[in-house]
């Protein structure tokens, strides 16, 4: 494989029995929508292949995507936290593009438009967003998982202005992996997932896609990645298959042993204090082992202002739900709250503005329902780490 540099970020690749014409963008300028349609008008491709997967495609063409979601499925399915996670991103790039005063990927959708009305194949060659999430999420600890959510939550509830120097680097680089290099900062053990992967992704689904001369539009920091692993490719060096990099890891053993673990543990030491020292003794570590988790749920679940409704049932269920590892108040407070105060069309409607700003987030019906099930969660959670150095000491 040859690579001619025609600039920084626009690479030709001419392998033996194709041309890769690798346009790397910034997803918020306007100069990269502009060059991204002067180059196919030029190259004349018989495919283009873009940095997008179907879902966010999906989301990015379909108004009333949204409208589709049944919110209380989603969260029952388990499916709330990478709902969560990929609705703090969104909102990330949202509000980088309100900065720069451009749609967040623009150049992607150019591409795709041009695609369509020249009859011109196209190929969507990212990874899944969720996929990514959950092969990341599978990989971390309990402590990193927190970190990633944290770093997540932090950045799409910025409030923060950019400066004109960080808006002109901001132009000459992919806002999705500028937070995924952020977060690869933070998480250096979920780099390989966040990053390398993607690039890995990228770079077999170009190479593979058919067609002869292509025009590959992509983020601008996965130039590199891409272009090494298209060259291993070419000389038949071994990488990792789509199907690979696809496919959701099964949890740590160590996670899961500890989930199981200390339910079964507070169980043993409150059936203990029962037993051995006495029923006053054991309906007082009961007690407090009740108390604590609900007053924990009870402040997180204030804070998140949720229902009162909803408020109560989820401090009097915390203390029975967070000893069943299938089960977990967070789950319930994000149904109950979609129930109780059940979306309506302008939520669907406003629900990408309204993730830009943290009071949004509480008047949106929608995200409103995750912000209850995040606290409810992590009320519960709190109540058992205080909760069970507590018992210890009473045994």
């Amino acid at each position: 494989m040859t690579v001619d540099s025609i600039s920084d970020t626009i690479h030709r690749l001419v392998l033996a029995d194709q041309e890769i014409l690798l346009v790397g963008t910034a997803h918020v300028s306007q100069t990269s929508v502009e060059e991204v349609a002067a180059i196919i008008e030029r190259e004349q491709p018989d495919r283009i292949c873009i940095e997008l997967d179907e879902g966010r495609m999906k989301s990015k063409t379909q108004k009333n995507s949204w409208e589709s979601m049944d919110i209380r499925k989603v969260i029952k399915e388990g499916r709330g936290f990478f709902l969560l996670a990929n609705t703090a991103l969104a909102s990330f790039q949202r509000r980088m593009g309100a900065q720069t005063g451009i749609k967040p990927g623009e150049e992607i959708l150019k591409a795709s438009d041009i695609a369509k009305e020249r009859s011109i194949p196209l190929s969507l060659c990212d990874r899944d967003i969720q996929t990514t999430f959950k092969r990341a999420w599978a990989k971390s600890s309990l402590w990193n998982k927190c970190k990633l959510m944290a770093t997540l939550l932090s950045a799409a509830f910025s409030n923060e202005e950019i400066s004109a120097e960080e808006l002109e680097d901001l132009k000459k680089q992919d806002t999705l992996q500028a937070m995924m290099n952020e977060m690869a900062k933070e998480l250096p053990t979920v780099k390989e997932v966040l990053i390398d992967e993607r690039d890995q992704y990228l770079a077999r689904s170009i190479f593979e896609a058919p067609g002869h001369r292509k025009v590959a539009v992509i983020g601008a920091g996965h130039t590199s990645g891409v272009i090494s692993t298209i060259a291993a490719l070419d000389e038949g060096r071994d990488t990792p298959s789509l199907e690979s990099l696809e496919d959701i890891p099964k949890g740590r053993p160590v996670g899961k042993i500890v989930a199981y673990a200390i339910p079964l543990l507070i169980i043993a030491i409150l059936a203990y204090g029962f037993l051995s020292t006495g029923w006053d003794q054991g309906l007082r570590m009961f007690l407090l082992w009740v108390a604590v988790n609900c007053s924990c749920t009870l402040v997180a679940t204030l804070l998140s202002l949720a229902h009162p409704l909803n408020i109560i049932a989820c401090s009097i269920t915390a203390p029975f739900f967070a000893l069943h590892p299938a089960l977990g108040v967070g789950m319930l407070g994000g149904v109950l709250e979609a129930t109780l105060r059940k979306p309506k069309v302008k939520d669907f409607e406003r629900i990408n503005d309204d993730a830009m700003r943290l009071s949004g987030w509480y008047r949106n019906r929608i995200l409103h329902a995750l912000v209850v099930f995040l606290f409810s969660s992590l009320g519960s959670m709190f109540g058992t780490l205080i909760a069970f150095p507590l018992l210890i000491s009473r045994m």
